[in-house]
């Protein structure tokens, strides 16, 4: 789990000074977790950053800022404020433990230190607008992300215990190039050193993570969403998918889902090569292209898409019937 900083604790000492306009050094240590000693360190701490803080001293003392000191807002530009609110937003759909009452909490933080404007505007994205975004499978908590994201950018190994769709418990060492968010779910991708591959984890199923001091080194440009979306699309399923899609690279590249495949230019297109368990769903995905193409293998997919099409028109000449 993340250790609970001083610098962490030091800034919530000035929280609760700010919210409360007296509190005790008994309450005050009781709420962070530490002795008299510690808290007085981090009081001196505070002062020394230039807050001005009153100590009543005794038995009964306590703390409470100087009358009238207030932290200067904030300053944040429209746009700013905007990038603000919309973040803030969408980490409630992102798979993170908590991610709710986090939320509220650093945007109620924000709005007391905004001027009133834009105060306003922070509040109007937060109550009014609503994001499509797919279903999380949030893991227990925020460690696995933290320190996992801590070590890739540190190049830092890690000890992983994890569990497999089907409930097996293994362990293994793991550096970790980097993480991705894709399809409701998050994952670590880098070296398996009981794989002696390249793999990625689900967060959600990692059941204890532990940073190690050995470093490691990244392949350069490595991109862990790209990798992702090839491995998922190239996974052996029931059937190996090849279409061709006739339009160029960048075309496609623009409303392209990596999770369909993996993209190839040959000389009359770009070639799609997938694997699909089930080949109506595919042919499902291949209706909504913008662009046309041809199917090369299997023959099954083409019957399959032929028999949807007939259904498609069907209905629409119902609708005319009607």
């Amino acid at each position: 789990m993340t250790p609970y900083r001083p610098t962490t604790r030091v800034m919530t000492v000035l929280e609760l000074l700010q919210t409360h306009p007296r509190i005790s050094g008994a309450e005050l240590a009781r709420r962070l977790e530490v002795d008299g000693r510690t808290l007085r360190r981090y009081i001196v701490m505070l002062e020394e950053l230039g807050i001005p803080i009153t100590t009543e001293r005794g038995r009964h003392g306590g703390y409470s800022l100087v009358a009238g000191f207030k932290l200067p807002p904030m300053i944040f530009n429209d746009d700013e404020a905007l990038a603000l609110s919309v973040g803030l937003l969408g980490a409630r759909h992102l798979g993170l433990a908590e991610a709710a009452p986090a939320v509220t909490a650093a945007q109620a933080k924000l709005e007391r230190v905004m001027p009133p404007k834009l105060e306003q505007r922070a509040r109007a994205i937060s109550e009014t607008v609503r994001l499509d975004l797919p279903q999380a499978n949030a893991p227990g908590d925020n460690a696995a992300l933290t320190i996992l994201s801590t070590a890739a950018q540190t190049r830092k190994r890690v000890h992983l215990r994890y569990a497999s769709a089907e409930q097996n418990h293994t362990e293994r060492d793991f550096d970790p190039y980097g993480l991705a968010y894709q399809n409701g779910c998050w994952y670590a991708i880098g070296h398996c050193h009981l794989r002696r591959d390249l793999r990625s984890f689900r967060l959600d199923r990692v059941l204890q993570v532990n940073a190690l001091e050995t470093s490691f080194k990244r392949p350069a440009e490595f991109d862990p969403l790209v990798y992702l979306s090839q491995a998922v699309a190239t996974i052996p399923r029931a059937h190996a998918i090849e279409v061709l899609l006739k339009a160029d690279m960048a075309t496609i590249q623009r409303e392209w889902s990596g999770w369909l495949g993996v993209l190839e230019p040959v000389a009359d297109g770009v070639l799609l090569r997938s694997q699909a368990e089930e080949l109506g769903w595919y042919a499902r995905q291949l209706a909504r292209l913008p662009y046309g193409f041809e199917i090369r293998h299997p023959p099954e997919l083409r019957a399959v898409l032929a028999d949807w099409a007939r259904r498609l028109l069907a209905m629409s000449r119902a609708d005319q019937d009607d």
